[in-house]
């Protein structure tokens, strides 16, 4: 989901060069590994017994694994296939068979072999692409370059590099120039700087996240949501839901070397200073009051992430860059503790349409990016411990005081979280009953039901869906729409990840003691979940009653069917439950009808389905122009709309401000008004 979420923010860029701007940013920033530690052998060992033994698949390791393990570990590290030979493939391919008893033995020697011919051929990379760049380009030769990395071949010799080098550089300059950033000697000493960046990035590697990679790529050879998480990714994973932190609350992104400030975290330290300001790029770190300033240029940005992230009430000193030219300066800020804010449901009041007795309706909004739950402080037994739940009910029971008509649920950028939190959450809106059945690798099938029999919102309900829209949000929709509590609003269908996962603590699972060392953890699916009908939301997801147009529809490499390996879709004998008379045919298709009418006549739609249209035809390229007049001509045409790129940006990222009242929100709104008012003449017959 990240890389999909992070595509959609450059919408005019995936549509021209989709693959190709990822190639240098998928490989792991990690310093030139020494060689397996002993603690490795331990942790693969485990992860070679725990994959078969518990994945819901029972599949065994072996040579099926190990070919597509290979796959996505080549793919990991070179995605566009602009690194490695051809040779270097096919002496790797040769040893592929001895992966799978390596592993069991504990060897991640593969690994080692892999990335060290890696950072040779990137060396090798970085100096072709610094000798092009001195050289002159003409950009009115009529070539182009393939976007598509299913139709590339590795290159065979170094003729072949040099060539694709050549043209990627061309890309680059275009790109460069057609984003209005640099042009000429700059551009080019830009790409100078970001080669040479990433080369020493790349020599940055550490044993954890080479461990990582090597170890999820036979994870995720079982499906897209197994994986290893080394102990940094895991304290990231508990951070985010918790949904707080102790540092200055400030998210940071590695630019050409620089680690720039990208987002102040309202009510964190940084903001509440006010020095610290976007794009301000932060060039020393020091500790302390009078600790020394660590120069972080061309550093890895985990590591400048572990230098200015620390314990509430501590200082930390920030050497910066200002991004307004300004000189060099020094400052000083206290870390605390930070709430997540953008990541919290947030709730709003939208008045809409009218009522009979001539005052408008009033449809209470909730923004929901997540299901969250403080898993530490459930563990440790913490009364008030974050939870998605708590936080809704009170924006509900706030609704209800305001006097509200209807309420819509809005999960289009929630990609799932705590199953937990999915059921209580949707035992809000229903009195009791099945909310999702799960099924184990023996075929054993749970059914876990809402037991609170209190209803926090009775009324008129919209869950609104996307295809970011995953996991437990689909377990809310799908369990909404079987029970016809509610109407289900969007894309065509959600995500369609429909399987559990479970943590496993390696430190404590190789050492059973209560201060474990920390190795990381192993994600593991063991489950799928089915909806109270019967049916998976696994690959399928859960189908609107209501398609509004859109681009997220549309967006290759986003649902679950696009994803490497994926379990596919199936059923299971329905569970017993007696559904609501809130919503039938007869309304959903009176309200679809409405809709399609409204879609029809709006000039924001129509630049929608203008946008949908034009990204339909660039897909089907499987390659961009790279003479310039050519070249430009296509950024005019995808430029001509920026709309639909703002909404994309929005709905990934949130709006820190509120819920913005936009034409698509708009829309479910008037889907609510129909609604409402249909209600009102039905009670009347």
């Amino acid at each position: 989901m990240n890389q999909a979420l992070s595509l959609s923010r450059r919408f005019v860029s995936f549509l021209l060069w989709g693959g190709l701007l990822v190639a240098l940013s998928t490989i792991p920033a990690c310093g030139d590994p020494t060689g397996p530690r002993a603690q490795d052998r331990h942790i693969a060992r485990t992860v070679a017994l725990k994959l078969p033994q518990a994945h819901l698949t029972k599949h065994p390791l072996d040579q099926e694994i190990a070919d597509r393990a290979f796959k996505l570990f080549m793919k990991s590290l070179d995605p566009m296939k602009l690194y490695f030979y051809q040779s270097d493939i096919d002496r790797f391919a040769a040893k592929k068979s001895q992966w799978v008893e390596l592993l069991k033995a504990g060897d991640i020697s593969p690994a080692y072999e892999t990335y060290s011919v890696f950072l040779q051929r990137v060396d090798e990379r970085v100096e072709t692409a610094l000798k092009i760049l001195e050289q002159p380009l003409d950009f009115t030769v009529d070539e182009e370059i393939i976007r598509d990395p299913d139709l590339l071949t590795y290159p065979k010799t170094p003729e072949e590099a040099y060539e694709r080098w050549r043209k990627r550089i061309k890309l680059d300059l275009l790109v460069l120039k057609a984003d209005k950033e640099t042009t000429g000697q700059a551009a080019i000493e830009k790409l100078q700087k970001r080669y040479t960046s990433f080369r020493k990035r790349v020599h940055q590697t550490d044993e954890d996240e080479l461990l990582e990679t090597y170890l999820s790529a036979f994870c995720e050879a079982y499906d897209p949501h197994t994986s290893y998480m080394s102990p940094e990714t895991l304290e990231n994973f508990d951070i985010t839901m918790k949904l707080e932190l102790e540092g200055i609350g400030a998210a940071l992104q590695s630019e050409d070397g620089y680690v720039v400030v990208k987002k102040l975290i309202p009510g964190g330290a940084a903001a509440k200073d006010g020095r610290l300001k976007i794009d301000d790029k932060i060039v020393g770190v020091g500790q302390g009051e009078t600790g020394e300033i660590v120069d972080v240029v061309d550093m890895n940005l985990s590591d400048v992430v572990k230098l200015i992230r620390g314990k509430r009430g501590t200082v930390v000193r920030l050497e910066v860059l200002p991004a307004d030219g300004g000189p060099k300066k020094l400052i000083t800020i206290t870390r605390e503790r930070i709430e997540l804010k953008d990541s919290e449901a947030k709730g709003q009041v939208f008045e809409a349409g009218q009522k009979p007795n001539g005052q408008p309706y009033r449809i209470g909004v909730i923004d929901l990016p997540s299901f969250y739950m403080d898993m530490s402080g459930a563990r440790l037994g913490i009364p008030e411990f974050r939870s998605t739940t708590r936080d809704v009910r009170r924006i509900l029971e706030s609704f209800n005081q305001q006097g509200v008509d209807a309420v819509v649920l809005d999960l289009r950028r929630n990609g799932g979280g705590s199953l937990q939190e999915a059921i209580n959450l949707t035992g809000l809106f229903i009195e009791s009953g099945p909310v999702v059945q799960v099924k184990d690798s023996v075929g054993r099938i749970m059914v876990y039901d809402d037991e609170d029999t209190s209803i926090v919102w009775r009324g008129p309900l919209i869950v609104v869906i996307s295809k970011f829209s995953a996991s437990a949000s689909e377990i809310l929709a799908g369990a909404i729409q079987d029970h016809r509590r509610g109407i289900i609003v969007g894309d065509q269908s959600t995500h369609g990840k429909g399987t559990v996962q479970s943590l496993i603590d390696l430190g404590q699972e190789l050492f059973r003691l209560p201060n474990a060392p920390p190795l990381g953890a192993l994600k593991l699916t063991i489950q799928q979940f089915y909806r109270p009908n019967g049916e998976s939301t696994q690959n399928r997801g859960v189908i609107a009653d209501i398609e509004i147009p859109s681009l997220t529809n549309h967006l290759e490499g986003i649902a679950e069917s696009d994803l490497d390996y994926a379990l596919p879709f199936d059923q299971i004998r329905p569970a017993q439950y007696k559904p609501y008379s809130d919503v039938d045919s007869s309304v959903i298709e009176y309200l679809k009808r409405r809709s399609e009418e409204r879609v029809q006549n709006s000039p924001d739609f129509q630049k929608v389905k203008a946008d949908i249209q034009r990204y339909l035809a660039q897909r089907e390229k499987k390659s961009v122009p790279l003479m310039e007049e050519k070249f430009m001509a296509q950024v005019k045409e995808l430029n001509a709309d920026k709309e639909e790129e703002k909404r994309l940006k929005a709905l990934t990222e949130g709006n820190e401000e509120g819920i913005e009242r936009d034409y698509y929100l708009d829309e479910v709104l008037q889907i609510m008004v129909d609604y409402l008012q249909y209600r009102v003449i039905a009670q009347a017959r």
